[in-house]
């Protein structure tokens, strides 16, 4: 088992285990939306705890994974596979992705 895919069946124990949120995944979505504005005000005002709430986003989205019956890890390195063949133009000065 991968490390992610551990993680991921770490973070949905928890949640079993302190009775935290495990259908509703629309408020899932958006304590993951609370928990990027927290990392990102933390980069933004420079606080110490900006690896904190990063790893609070990684958490929830774990957690969110598999309560959507998805393997994070294995869609993960799909993704990664179809970025590392992308092709990129340079239009006005931004990198486009070409259409395949």
């Amino acid at each position: 088992m991968s490390d992610i895919s551990n993680y991921q069946k770490r973070a949905w124990a928890n949640k079993i285990k302190h009775n935290f949120n495990q259908t509703d995944v629309n408020l899932e979505f958006n304590y993951l939306y609370g928990e990027v504005g927290e990392a990102f005000d933390a980069w933004y005002k420079k606080k110490d705890d900006l690896g904190s709430e990063l790893a609070d986003i990684a958490i929830y989205l774990f957690g969110l994974s598999e309560m959507l019956g998805f393997d994070l890890d294995s869609e993960i390195q799909k993704k990664m596979a179809i970025n590392e063949r992308r092709v990129y133009k340079k239009v006005d000065g931004k990198d486009i992705k070409e259409l395949q």
